[in-house]
C-alpha cells in the first residue's frame, strides 16, 4: 500500500486505500497476517466513494477469498472501473498473502470484472493451475488467462532466467512483447505494486492499456534501477526515481 501510494504521488495523481489486512514484515519476510473483517473493508470503500469518484481502481493483497468476495460486490455495484488486479498471492520474500481458497474467488468473481490483470510467473501458474516457466510460453498463458474474464493481461517475466525481462501484454486477441533489460540488484520489493500503480495511474490519467502497460513498465524499470537497501533482505525499490521529472 505504502508502495502503491508513492507510486500515485510520483505519477502525479491523488491516492486512497481501503485497507484489507494489516501485515508484520520486513526486508525478512512476512511474521503475521491479520485481515480486516469484509464489512469493514467494504464500508472503507463506501465511504471513499462517497466522497469522490476514482478515477480508476487497482487491487493488491487481498488475504481471504471472503475478502475477495466482497470487493468484487463492491467493484459491481460502483462501477469501479477501469480496475487492475495485482494478483497477490505470496510476498517476494516469502509469506501466503491469501487463503487457499482466495485464488478461485478470484477466478469467479473478481476477473470477469478485470481490465488489466498483471500476475509474475508464479501466479500466472496458480490461477492457470499449470506451469508458465517460459517466454515462449507466455503468450498463451496470456491468452488462457484472458479467456477468464479480463480485457488485458500483463504476465511479468521477472522471473524468467534469462538475460532480458520482458512482460508480454495480451490484449484485444493480440500479443505484445514489452521488452526490458534485466537490472542487476537485490532491491526488488515492491516491484509488482509499483508496475500495477503505474498502470492505474496511466488509465486514471486516460490513456488506452497499451500504452498504460508501456509507460507503467518503463516507470517501474527506472524504480528498479533506483532501488537500495534499508536492511539485511532485499530492499525497496524507488517510486520517487522521477520525481519533478516529466513522466
Amino acid at each position: 500500500m505504502q508502495a502503491d501510494l508513492t507510486a500515485f504521488r510520483a505519477l502525479g495523481v491523488w491516492g486512497v486505500c481501503a485497507v484489507t489486512a494489516v501485515t508484520a514484515q520486513n526486508s525478512r519476510g512476512v511474521a503475521a497476517v491479520h485481515p480486516v473483517p469484509a464489512p469493514v473493508v467494504r464500508a472503507q470503500i463506501d465511504a471513499i466513494v462517497a466522497d469522490t469518484r476514482p478515477a480508476a481502481v487497482k487491487t493488491g493483497m487481498l488475504a481471504t477469498a471472503d475478502l475477495v468476495k466482497s470487493i468484487a460486490t463492491a467493484v459491481a455495484d460502483l462501477r469501479l472501473f477501469p480496475l487492475v488486479i495485482d494478483p497477490v498471492l505470496g510476498a517476494s520474500q516469502g509469506g501466503r498473502l491469501l487463503d487457499p481458497d482466495g485464488p478461485q474467488a478470484m477466478k469467479d468473481l473478481l476477473l470477469p470484472l478485470c481490465t488489466v490483470l498483471t500476475p509474475n510467473l508464479p501466479e500466472a501458474e496458480v490461477l492457470l493451475g499449470y506451469p508458465v516457466r517460459r517466454a515462449e510460453e507466455m503468450p498463451a498463458a496470456a491468452e488462457a488467462l484472458g479467456n477468464l474474464g479480463p480485457q488485458a493481461v500483463l504476465i511479468k517475466g521477472g522471473h524468467l532466467r534469462s538475460e532480458r525481462s520482458p512482460d508480454l501484454l495480451w490484449c484485444d486477441g493480440a500479443a505484445t512483447w514489452l521488452e526490458g533489460s534485466r537490472i542487476d540488484t537485490p532491491n526488488t520489493r515492491g516491484t509488482g505494486c509499483t508496475l500495477s500503480a503505474a498502470i492505474a495511474a496511466y488509465l486514471a490519467a486516460g490513456l488506452a492499456v497499451p500504452e498504460a502497460c508501456a509507460k507503467g513498465k518503463a516507470f517501474v524499470t527506472g524504480a528498479i534501477a533506483g532501488g537500495f537497501g534499508i536492511g539485511p533482505g532485499p530492499g525497496p525499490v524507488d517510486a520517487l526515481w522521477n520525481w519533478g521529472k516529466p513522466s
